[in-house]
């Protein structure tokens, strides 16, 4: 809490006056990190291009919520399940389904485990040192979830 005030520029106290306890500030970062990553997913119009853009742009869209996304990663937090499902897990689930269908998407694993695997790899990222720039970071995670998405050849 002490380090949350000094970067805010506020006295301890002011900050327990919003937030009793680390657990309630966690939870209303948690709430940001939601609405926002659901926000900025909904506005990347994943469904309106092809599926590697689409990733690209599902990337982007959880980068750019940068530090609150991380806090669902690193705490023991967890996001409202309805509003985290609606908003973000359902959007990305519906793209690895569209990209399975079109066959630009590997079909040997579930629609589940490639979201739950990017919202891992985008979190991890996050919270790496060092730190790329974004447009480096955005890179970085789209190419190695990408090439480890991406449909493989049947064997024969």
């Amino acid at each position: 809490m002490s380090d949350v005030a000094e970067a805010a520029g506020v006295a301890r106290a002011t900050v327990y006056r919003y937030f009793p306890n680390r657990q309630a500030l966690l939870e209303a970062l948690a709430r940001v990190a939601t609405n926002e990553a659901a926000a900025r997913l909904e506005a990347a119009r994943l469904a309106d291009v092809e599926v590697n853009e689409a990733v690209r742009r599902a990337v982007r869209s959880l980068v750019e919520v940068g530090d609150y996304f991380s806090v669902l990663v690193r705490e023991p937090v967890r996001p409202n399940p309805q509003e985290f499902e609606h908003g973000v897990i359902g959007p990305l689930n519906r793209l690895f389904e569209r990209g399975r269908s079109s066959g630009a998407i590997r079909d040997d694993v579930p629609s589940s485990w490639l979201t739950g695997s990017l919202l891992g790899l985008v979190g991890t990222v996050l919270s790496s040192t060092p730190a790329l720039g974004r447009e480096d970071t955005i890179a970085a995670i789209s190419g190695m979830f990408l090439d480890g998405a991406r449909a493989r050849p049947r064997a024969s």
